[in-house]
């Protein structure tokens, strides 16, 4: 292997043992020194490769969503024929896969919900360059399934509650887990659950009366 790919490789093992740590013990209490014991590098290779364990958290976010939005793309693929519907049934089935996702990747939900949660200086560009434009997408499916004009609060509350019925069962997951397990315990069982919460909420968004007032 030449050097430059032995650093990427490097690099790589780094931002993963990274994720991993910060997810588990969040950006405060994680070291630099367990990320690189669970590395396998040395403590200097924070500061060579990513200058120092801000600048390395906040890459480790980026990399979160890099590769979740890999295995579960939120856009729908465009093409003649696919339908506002659709592109919502494809935006929440993927959205709740991603989140309820127990593989080697189910660090990524866990990372990006306690940044949310107890959020740092790094969410701040996760909210302009990733954030924004996904509640941008769903804003445009939203106004094309609803019947009527919405003011643009009530265009924001529908987008919120899209995010809401599927955030719920992360959030909530270790009540699920003791009081109804079977929604979320297999594949099958998520893909049932993720139709339910398009049915749901296509139901709600193309039955919405006008707001009181307008």
């Amino acid at each position: 292997m030449i050097p430059s790919q032995l650093a990427e490789v490097t690099r790589e093992r780094v931002l993963r043992a990274a994720g991993e740590v910060f997810a588990e013990r969040g950006f405060r209490d994680a070291t630099v020194r367990d990320i690189c014991g669970k590395a396998g590098v040395n403590v200097a290779s924070v500061n060579y490769y990513f200058r120092n364990k801000e600048a390395l958290y906040c890459e480790a976010l980026s990399f979160a969503f890099e590769e979740a939005e890999e295995r579960y793309p939120f856009d729908c693929p465009e093409g003649e024929g696919v339908t506002p519907a659709e592109r919502l049934r494809h935006f929440i089935r993927n959205f709740l896969m991603r989140l309820l996702d127990d593989t080697h990747l189910g660090w990524h939900g866990k990372l990006i919900t306690r940044e949310i949660l107890s959020p740092t200086a790094a969410l701040v560009p996760i909210v302009d360059s990733i954030m924004k434009p996904r509640f941008d997408a769903v804003r445009r499916i939203v106004i094309q399934l609803v019947p009527h004009p919405l003011d643009d609060d009530s265009l924001e509350r529908c987008v919120l509650s899209i995010f809401g019925q599927c955030l719920v069962y992360r959030h909530a997951r270790s009540v699920i887990d003791q009081m109804r397990p079977q929604i979320v315990a297999g594949p099958e069982d998520r893909e049932a659950t993720a139709e339910h919460v398009f049915r749901f909420v296509l139901a709600a968004l193309t039955h919405l009366p006008p707001t009181p007032g307008t």
